[in-house]
């Protein structure tokens, strides 16, 4: 099987410290696999990495099959699209024309039909005409969510899709995902929100330090073995009629905050 994208023995160094060490997986067209962890795990350069965003020190990351170092940049982009953190936009352009952008490809009045679909399925179709930076930040995060979409990769790498998103629109968010996933899409997405990865994800990926503790569906993955030693928390995931749910209480003590907010800034940045 050639998968959308593949991570084999992936280490990453970052100032002089390994942030990811010897992770391997991979996600087949039709799966959302969701990659969990605590602050500062290693979420995010495990994603730029498989990516091919980030060196790697050790190991080898393939996009359909292909070395990411072989790959030209519009290469990769045909076979991944990839929504970051970072949500900051410099310029007030309409809604409609941010979200076009990732219709690089296509013709202008194609790329626009494309967007303002695109900016309807995530409930934002109204806001078309609103510039960006008029608009609240949990809109401007479906703007760019819209644009994610508009690329028609068969790689969809969303960094955590719903952060600063009412509970509605997060939900709404990883059914879009979901919904992308059942037409043949492969999606890897971080997340912090664990009852939203159990519902949303078929596997779970658990990141601990730096390296991957638990892989597999969610019910095993996010075992209550697992919750302690990566989160530092006792509880577990339990089924209801609406899907699953977290149940848990924080046990780890203050200790483990101030461990992570002294380490110095270049270490903290591998999240």
């Amino acid at each position: 099987m050639t998968f959308a994208v593949e991570l084999a023995h992936a280490t990453v160094r970052l100032a002089g410290r390994t942030v990811v060490h010897g992770v391997s997986l991979a996600v087949a067209r039709g799966e959302v696999l969701g990659v969990v962890g605590a602050n500062g795990s290693g979420k995010t350069t495990l994603m730029r990495a498989a990516l091919g965003l980030a060196d790697l020190a050790g190991g080898e990351a393939r996009l359909g099959g292909r070395r990411t170092g072989s790959l030209s940049e519009l290469e990769r982009a045909d076979l991944a699209a990839y929504l970051p953190q970072d949500r900051r936009v410099g310029w007030n352009m309409p809604a409609w024309g941010i979200a076009a952008l990732g219709a690089a490809r296509l013709p202008p009045d194609q790329a626009r039909l494309a967007a303002v679909r695109a900016l309807e399925e995530v409930g934002l179709g109204a806001l078309a005409e609103r510039g960006v930076r008029d608009i609240s930040g949990g809109e401007r995060a479906r703007v760019l969510l819209a644009r994610l979409l508009v690329t028609g990769a068969p790689l969809l790498a969303a960094d955590e899709p719903t952060a600063g998103l009412d509970p509605d629109a997060a939900f709404r968010t990883m059914e879009i995902l979901r919904r992308r996933a059942a037409s043949g899409v492969a999606v890897l997405a971080t997340l912090h929100d664990l009852t939203l990865a159990a519902r949303a994800c078929d596997r779970v990926a658990v990141l601990h330090a730096g390296r991957l503790v638990a892989l597999g569906a969610p019910a095993a993955a996010l075992s209550p073995g697992v919750l302690s030693e990566a989160f530092g928390l006792e509880g577990a995931l339990i089924e209801t009629p609406a899907g699953a749910v977290l149940a848990a209480r924080r046990v780890a003590g203050v200790e483990r905050f101030n461990d992570i907010r002294s380490r110095p800034v270049s270490d903290r940045s591998a999240e």
